[in-house]
C-alpha cells in the first residue's frame, strides 16, 4: 500500500508537466518538417458551402453575355450532375477595381475594395460533381477514402504556436457531405485533429466549447484529479508500449485543462471596440452571424492557432443555386461581403495579413449553362478561388477558364496543385511531408501536385 501511495504521489507530481512536454515535444519535432523559409505562418479558409458561381463573382465572361440563350458550343463533360440547358449570362455586372484593375462582380462591392490584395485563381478544377465527393477532395485530397484533412497536415508539419488552444479550429462547420472527415486527422497523430466550434446550424453568438467550466470543481481540484488519471494512463502506457491513441488522449486531457483558462476569453468578442464590430458587420443583422465568425477567427489567429476554417452555410439556400440564382447569390453575398472586407482590412492593419494565408472559395463552381430557367448546375471542371496575404501576388489573376467558363484552360490548377502550393507557402514540401501508415507513405497530394510558382510574390 505504501509503495502504491508513493507511486501515485511521485508520478502525479509534475505529471501534467511531463504530459505537456511530451505533447509539445511532438509538435516541436513537427516544426522541423519545414523544408524552406515560409511565407505564411498560419492559414484561414473562408469556406462558401455549396459552390459559388465563378462566372458571377470573379471570372467575367463577355462571350457568355453575348451568346446568352445559345447552346454551349463545345462538348460538355461526360458526366454532369443534372440536365443542363443553354448558356446563361450573369445577371451582375463586373467592374475593374484598385490600381490592379482586377475585375470583381457587383455582388461583392466591399471585397472589391480589397482587389489589390487578392490573388484570384481562375483555373482551379477537381473531378467530382457531387457536394460530398468534391468537399472531401478539397478538404483531404481524396474523394473516396478517409484521409487526413488539409488543416491536420498543416498542424502535423508545423505544430502549434499556442500550447493552450487547439492548433486547428473550424467554426460552424457543416456536418453534411463528409462531416467530421473534412477536419479529421485520420491516421495522423491525435493532436492534428480539428476542433469544431458549433455547427452550421448554430448561430455564431451561441458558439462555445461545451463544458469549458466545471460547476463543481475549481481548477486546483481538477488538477489533482487529472494528475491521478494521467498517472494511471502513463503507467498503462509504460506497460503497453507505444500507443498513439493513448498518447493522444493524454495530451488532449492536458490541453482541455489549460483551455479552461484561455478559450472563453479567446472566443469572446465583448471587449472588441464598437468600431471593430462595425467593421465586421456585427451591427447589421444580415452580416452579424458571419461577421462574428470572422472576428473570432482573427482572435484565434493572433493567439497562435495555426489553421482556422470559417464556414458560410445557412443550411437552406447556401451557395447551391440550381434555381433562383439571382435571389440566392444576392442573399449569400450580402451576408459575407462586409465581414470578409472587414476581416482582410483588420488583418492588414494589425500586420497579420503579411504572414497569414487567406483562402476563399467553395467545393466547386457553377456551370455557364442554365439549369431550369434561372439556375446553374455543379461545375468541378473549372472554377475560382482566391488567396490573400501569405506570400502570394496581390492584385493578380492566375490561370483562366475557357471563353464561357466551363473548363479550366490555362495554367490549370488541380486541387492537388492547390494543396501543394498552400504547403509550399507554409515552408513545407508536399512531396516530403509524408506519414507512413498501413505499409505505405501517404501525403496530402497523393502522387500528384505541382506548386503554382506563378502566384508567388
Amino acid at each position: 500500500m505504501k509503495d502504491r501511495r508513493h507511486f501515485l504521489k511521485s508520478s502525479a507530481v509534475g505529471f501534467g508537466h511531463l504530459a505537456l512536454s511530451a505533447m509539445l515535444g511532438s509538435e516541436a519535432q513537427a516544426g522541423s518538417r519545414a523544408n524552406h523559409a515560409p511565407r505564411a505562418k498560419r492559414v484561414v479558409f473562408l469556406f462558401m458551402k455549396g459552390g459559388p458561381s465563378h462566372v458571377d463573382t470573379f471570372d467575367p465572361k463577355p462571350l457568355l453575355d453575348r451568346d446568352h440563350g445559345k447552346p454551349f458550343p463545345f462538348a460538355p463533360p461526360r458526366v454532369t450532375f443534372a440536365k443542363q440547358g443553354n448558356l446563361l449570362k450573369s445577371p451582375w455586372k463586373f467592374r475593374q477595381h484598385g490600381e490592379s484593375g482586377l475585375p470583381v462582380s457587383e455582388l461583392f462591392p466591399k471585397v472589391a475594395r480589397c482587389a489589390d490584395d487578392l490573388c484570384v485563381l481562375r483555373s482551379v478544377h477537381g473531378t467530382n460533381p457531387a457536394h460530398g465527393g468534391a468537399l472531401l477532395k478539397l478538404s483531404t485530397g481524396s474523394d473516396t477514402q478517409v484521409r487526413p484533412s488539409l488543416g491536420s497536415w498543416v498542424v502535423y508539419g508545423l505544430g502549434s504556436e499556442n500550447e493552450n488552444l487547439p492548433a486547428f479550429l473550424t467554426i460552424c462547420p457543416t456536418l453534411a457531405h463528409g462531416g467530421v472527415n473534412n477536419w479529421g486527422a485520420a491516421f495522423l497523430p491525435a493532436f492534428c485533429q480539428g476542433t469544431p466550434l458549433g455547427t452550421a446550424s448554430t448561430r455564431a453568438s451561441e458558439v462555445a466549447v461545451k463544458h469549458i467550466r466545471n460547476p463543481e470543481l475549481d481548477l486546483s481540484r481538477q488538477r489533482r484529479h487529472l494528475d491521478l488519471i494521467q498517472s494511471l494512463n502513463r503507467r498503462h502506457l509504460e506497460a503497453s508500449g507505444a500507443d498513439q491513441a493513448l498518447e493522444g488522449r493524454i495530451a488532449a486531457y492536458e490541453l482541455a485543462y489549460r483551455m479552461q483558462a484561455v478559450m472563453p476569453e479567446a472566443q469572446s468578442i465583448e471587449n472588441e471596440s464598437a468600431a471593430t464590430k462595425r467593421l465586421y458587420g456585427i451591427d447589421d443583422p444580415v452580416t452579424e452571424n458571419f461577421g462574428r465568425q470572422c472576428l473570432m477567427a482573427r482572435r484565434f489567429l493572433e493567439r497562435g492557432v495555426r489553421f482556422v476554417q470559417v464556414t458560410h452555410s445557412d443550411g437552406e439556400v447556401q451557395w447551391d443555386q440550381h434555381g433562383n440564382l439571382y435571389r440566392g447569390h444576392t442573399k449569400n453575398a450580402a451576408e459575407v461581403d462586409q465581414p470578409i472586407y472587414g476581416f482582410l482590412t483588420d488583418l492588414k492593419s494589425r500586420g497579420l495579413l503579411e504572414d497569414t494565408l487567406v483562402l476563399w472559395g467553395g467545393e466547386f463552381g457553377r456551370t455557364p449553362t442554365a439549369q431550369g430557367s434561372d439556375g446553374r448546375d455543379h461545375n468541378p471542371h473549372g472554377f475560382t478561388m482566391w488567396m490573400a496575404g501569405g506570400g502570394v501576388k496581390p492584385g493578380f489573376a492566375y490561370g483562366a477558364t475557357d471563353d464561357y467558363g466551363y473548363f479550366a484552360a490555362q495554367d490549370k490548377l488541380h486541387v492537388h496543385d492547390l494543396h501543394a502550393t498552400i504547403l509550399h507557402l507554409l515552408g513545407l514540401d508536399h512531396e516530403k511531408l509524408t506519414y507512413r501508415y498501413a505499409g505505405r507513405d501517404f501525403r496530402l497530394t497523393d502522387v500528384s501536385g505541382t506548386v503554382a510558382k506563378g502566384i508567388l510574390s
